[in-house]
């Protein structure tokens, strides 16, 4: 899941150049507010019982 949000944060939000540390703080702030203020949620395609199955090579040991 986090994974998948910073890749959102980046397509949506980070797609230019930053000019300090500080500005890149409030605007990550500001994102977050807003994911936050808007129930962001996962749109999971298949329930972990079939996940496990799927993936199982790449979590064999669940």
């Amino acid at each position: 899941m986090a994974e998948s949000e910073l890749g959102v944060l980046s397509s949506q939000y980070l797609d230019r150049r930053i000019r300090d540390k500080q500005t890149l703080i409030d605007e990550i702030a500001a994102w977050e507010a807003d994911r936050n203020a808007n129930y962001a949620k996962a749109d999971w395609q298949f329930a972990t019982k079939n996940a496990r199955v799927k993936l199982k090579h790449l979590y064999p040991a669940i």
